[in-house]
């Protein structure tokens, strides 16, 4: 029993060894799996991190395009939404300028008009030349006088459309205030072709003809246009071309001209036209060294407008040397809401070529061929009445006079001219002009011959 007793004591204690000897293998075991899961579950920490950083970065740039997108999306819906509510004929038909190449701050503009002339004309003393300025518009100088036959014979018909014009502008501001300008227009009014394909038998071309071309730089201006002698403000409202042609100023030629307020003057192209001794045949020189000189003072109110302009010339052939001068006169006066007053008084010494486009020399050569500056005087007197918004009229009367030497010029040269002009111009829409006028006009001569002519003109005229 004592050995059994023993043999029980010792089960015990040598459970227990074996655990003692067990135990640290089964912790080493257990230690060596915790760093083996924990390296694991490190990792996987590391994959997801990364897996949601990269969620991150593209829910970012997600938001980003989605931000640009909507951007451009009301871009569109505010270009949408312009061009919607634009006015009519005010939408924008380009994305860019139309003049790529300006300066910054540049505003183009087009305009001009499409002018149709139908005219019937009755001479007393032979036909105007077929062809000539005179058969489409009033120009006293090519009124016959003492044609052959006793009268004109019938009247003449003519139908045109060669005054249509259009214009180019280009306007800029710079950012220290400078004003710069470029402006250039254009008429057919240039002669038709010799061709079967280029006259009135097929194809009525005809050639293009320029009419202005200049550029300006705050106060000054260099190229062609008006000449600083002349009124434009106070021509009348006139279906024909120029109306009352006999009294008015009218030039374009190239110079440079200074404008200060009211006064400006200018430097412009010089032309001598001379008439041949006793036949008042006419030609011009261009041996002028010095440029015409011109100055006026205008001024403008709600009452009207008033200029007065002088001009200073040399008339020059081979070696001979002239001078001369001449005043002119200019306004329009407003006689209340529905009339105003156009006139222009003009003269001087050797007005010639300024005045009534060319009816006048500016100088006659004698037997000896020397020169003589010739004197000349015109002017007009316009009254413009409005009958309602949309229908006026004008009424005309012009002359000139020639103070002509005759024992230099003859007696077959003009001694004056007159006309008469009455019309009516309605507007059915404001840019839309129906017109027609009737003319009397009168050329005499030296030797006391005159020659008529009469004239109804009909036109239609639209502006842009």
């Amino acid at each position: 029993m004592t050995t059994r007793i023993a043999s029980m004591s010792r089960r015990p204690l040598t459970a227990a060894l074996t655990m003692a000897l067990l135990l640290p293998g089964v912790a080493l075991a257990d230690t060596k799996k915790e760093k083996e899961l924990e390296a694991r579950v490190a990792q996987l920490e590391a994959q997801v991190q990364a897996l949601l950083n990269a969620q991150q970065q593209q829910q970012s740039q997600l938001t980003q395009t989605q931000g640009q997108v909507t951007q451009a999306q009301t871009q569109i819906d505010q270009v949408r939404t312009s061009v919607a509510t634009a006015p009519a004929g005010k939408a924008p038909i380009q994305s860019q300028s139309i003049v790529s190449g300006a300066m910054p701050n540049t505003t183009f503009t087009f305009g001009g008009f499409i002018k149709f002339d139908g005219m019937y004309t009755d001479t007393s003393d032979g036909r105007i030349t077929d062809g000539s300025a005179g058969r489409l518009f009033y120009v006293p100088a090519t009124i016959p006088v003492g044609g052959a036959g006793a009268d004109g014979g019938d009247g003449y018909t003519d139908f045109h459309a060669q005054f249509s014009r259009f214009n180019f502008s280009m306007d800029t501001v710079t950012e220290n205030g400078d004003k710069l300008k470029a402006y250039i227009e254009a008429d057919m009014f240039g002669g038709g072709s010799n061709t079967l394909a280029g006259n009135e038998t097929s194809t009525n071309t005809y050639a293009l003809t320029l009419r202005h071309a200049y550029v300006s730089w705050n106060h000054w201006l260099a190229g062609q246009t008006w000449t600083n002698f002349m009124a434009p403000e106070a021509l009348p409202d006139a279906v024909d071309f120029l109306g009352p042609t006999d009294g008015v100023i009218f030039v374009r030629q190239a110079q440079l001209r200074y404008t200060n307020g009211g006064f400006s003057m200018s430097l412009e192209n010089p032309q001598t036209t001379m008439s041949a001794y006793l036949t008042g045949a006419r030609s011009n020189s261009g041996d002028n060294a010095l440029p015409d000189l011109t100055a006026k003072w205008a001024t403008k109110g709600d009452w009207g407008s008033f200029s007065v302009a002088g001009l200073l010339r040399q008339f020059k052939y081979l070696d001979q040397d002239k001078s001369g001068g001449a005043l002119s006169v200019s306004g329009k006066l407003n006689m209340g809401k529905s009339d105003d007053l156009r006139f222009q008084v003009n003269g001087g010494k050797g007005v010639g070529r300024y005045m009534a486009l060319g009816l006048a020399p500016d100088t006659v050569l004698d037997a000896d061929a020397d020169l003589h500056v010739e004197n000349a005087y015109g002017g007009y007197v316009a009254w413009r009445h409005l009958f309602s918004p949309q229908l006026r009229g004008n009424l005309m009367y012009s002359a000139a006079l020639l103070d002509n030497d005759p024992q230099y010029t003859g007696y077959g040269v003009t001694e004056r001219s007159q006309s008469w002009h009455a019309n009516l111009i309605y507007s059915p829409f404001p840019k839309l002009d129906l017109g027609a006028e009737l003319t009397w006009g009168r050329r005499d001569l030296e030797d006391d011959r005159s020659g008529d002519l009469k004239r109804i003109q009909t036109s239609v005229k639209y502006s842009f």
